[in-house]
């Protein structure tokens, strides 16, 4: 099945939240986890593709001077927006990836539930690109449900290679379980937090 602006744009037509994202105490653990993975309070620059109503965005903003949200669907991104509303250092784009990258460097990047989605080739284009726009000191975060499900066009195994795959990029964190991953990727050998 083509996973495509149409498609995304029928789920949040049905439902605003069609995961559960806002409701669900599944979805707002890995947030937790996700956002205690980040080994820095702050951020210059973040980008965040995929960012659905803006759930995680809007916990990101506080922690970032500058943050590029995207979204496929207009109605979702428009959610997120409303979200953000709050935070001017934060912007949200209606954008498809590869095409329409941002320009410029980030020193964080979050991809969440998002690389899936992707056909093989696409993703590792993507993938291609966040290790290219990432800043020196920056961060790749990625997060993916592991289960196999209809509109998957790679597995979340597939999506996390990719990226791992990437020179430069040195992987610090994987936290598994039965149901997600959860991996971050810096350009430096070692990671200190202490």
């Amino acid at each position: 099945m083509p996973v495509d602006r149409d498609y995304f744009a029928g789920l949040y037509g049905r439902n605003e939240d069609p995961w559960g994202i806002g409701t669900r105490w599944y979805e707002a653990r890995k947030r937790a986890l996700l956002l205690a993975t980040l080994p820095r309070e702050r951020f210059a620059r973040a980008f965040e593709p995929g960012c659905g109503g803006g759930h995680l965005s809007v916990a990101l903003a506080p922690r970032c001077d500058a943050l590029v949200a995207m979204e496929l669907a207009e109605s979702a991104a428009e959610q997120a927006r409303q979200r953000l509303a709050p935070f001017p250092q934060a912007r949200v784009l209606t954008g498809e990836l590869p095409q329409q990258w941002p320009e410029g460097s980030f020193d964080l990047m979050v991809f969440s539930e998002l690389g899936y989605y992707f056909p093989k080739p696409d993703w590792h284009e993507v993938a291609a690109m966040a290790a290219g726009a990432l800043a020196d000191d920056g961060v790749i975060v990625a997060c993916h449900f592991r289960h196999p499900f209809a509109e998957q066009q790679i597995t979340a195994q597939a999506v996390h290679e990719a990226i791992g795959a990437q020179r430069g990029l040195y992987r610090h964190i994987r936290h598994e379980e039965p149901d997600f991953v959860l991996e971050l990727w810096t350009r430096q050998l070692e990671m200190r937090l202490a």
